[in-house]
């Protein structure tokens, strides 16, 4: 058995026009997250946290913003490929704790329905994933209300 760790990063601008996905789950906002797929920052670190875990590279050699097959990409299905690929290498993802640096929307409204898509798509139960939320307090692009990170680290055995 070997128990591997994983670290996932994401960051998107928010921009008008856009719908607001985090953890695959769409949120009430007047602007949501520009980039190539559905710009789910939360579930772009898991897939980052997952792969890395599985020393797979990360989401940009899986599935590059230069590639148009992934254009408005649903980032859970991209998650599911990504938990298929690290079987594939004979890992299996324990748990994934990740947080959302964010000035509004809240995220506590929406924070069990994320936990359970994440956890569907990971195949896990919703005991083991875990999404907490935090604001940038005024500081940086997130405090400005400029955009959205996330961070998320995935357990997973082998």
């Amino acid at each position: 058995m070997s128990v591997r760790t994983g670290l996932g990063y994401d960051s998107h601008r928010l921009v008008a026009g856009r719908r607001l996905v985090l953890g695959g789950v769409e949120l009430a906002s007047d602007r949501g997250l520009d980039g190539h797929s559905d710009a789910d920052a939360l579930t772009h670190a898991v897939i980052d946290a997952v792969l890395g875990a599985a020393g797979l590279g990360d989401i940009g050699m899986h599935f590059p913003d230069s590639d148009e097959r992934w254009r408005d990409a649903d980032s859970i299905a991209l998650l599911r490929s990504a938990v298929g690929a690290a079987r594939g290498a004979g890992y299996a993802v324990v748990n994934v704790d990740a947080t959302v640096v964010m000035e509004s929307p809240t995220l506590g409204p929406a924070r069990e329905q994320m936990r359970a898509r994440l956890a569907d798509a990971l195949g896990l139960d919703a005991g083991r994933v875990n999404v907490k939320a935090t604001t940038g307090e005024g500081i940086g692009f997130v405090g400005r209300g400029e955009g959205v990170a996330a961070l998320a680290i995935a357990t997973l055995d082998g």
